[in-house]
């Protein structure tokens, strides 16, 4: 019997999706044959989308690449990396500044799963300077994202009310 293919997870909030975590999507999907986007459910914070809408959105906005599931999950990465069948995290690396989190977080998830392997890709140079809370404080000021995030995640922005 054939092995399965290679699983990557590219996990997160995506709240909202940007241009920066489509960037890291695509570069995945030219290296892996199956690219899984897990959309994190965490109740400790108060999301700008709900997870539901957010696992939509990604798929919209991914749509035609072959490959690429979108999913949620809650608790911890490792276990959802077993039930899924992927060994391989993927991880987004901007700045040195993101440099030391990253690398805890991935020998922490080592510790907790030995098959689990961390890779970092870097976003293309125009991307390095997004991150979701970046375009979620424009967005809150009432600046224009259009050119910060995909097509599906900018009209479902569009609609919804400022804060005040």
């Amino acid at each position: 019997m054939p092995e399965p293919p290679l699983a990557a997870i590219y996990p997160g909030s995506f709240d909202p999706m940007h241009l920066g975590h489509v960037d890291i999507i695509r570069r995945a999907h030219d290296i892996f044959p199956r690219v899984i986007v897990a959309v994190l459910q965490n109740t400790d914070k108060t999301p700008l989308l709900p997870v539901a809408t957010r696992v939509d959105l990604i798929e919209r906005s991914m749509a035609g690449l072959g490959g690429i599931e979108v999913t949620s999950f809650s608790g911890l990465l490792v276990d959802f990396m077993q039930q899924s069948g992927a060994r391989v995290i993927l991880r987004g690396m901007r700045a040195v500044s993101d440099f030391e989190y990253e690398f805890q977080i991935a020998l922490m998830n080592r510790r907790l799963w030995a098959q689990a392997e961390t890779v970092f890709l870097t976003p293309n140079e125009e991307f390095t300077y997004l991150s979701s809370r970046v375009v979620k404080e424009i967005w809150q000021l009432g600046g224009d994202v259009s050119g910060l995030v995909p097509g599906p995640v900018f009209e479902v922005l569009r609609t919804l009310p400022l804060p005040r």
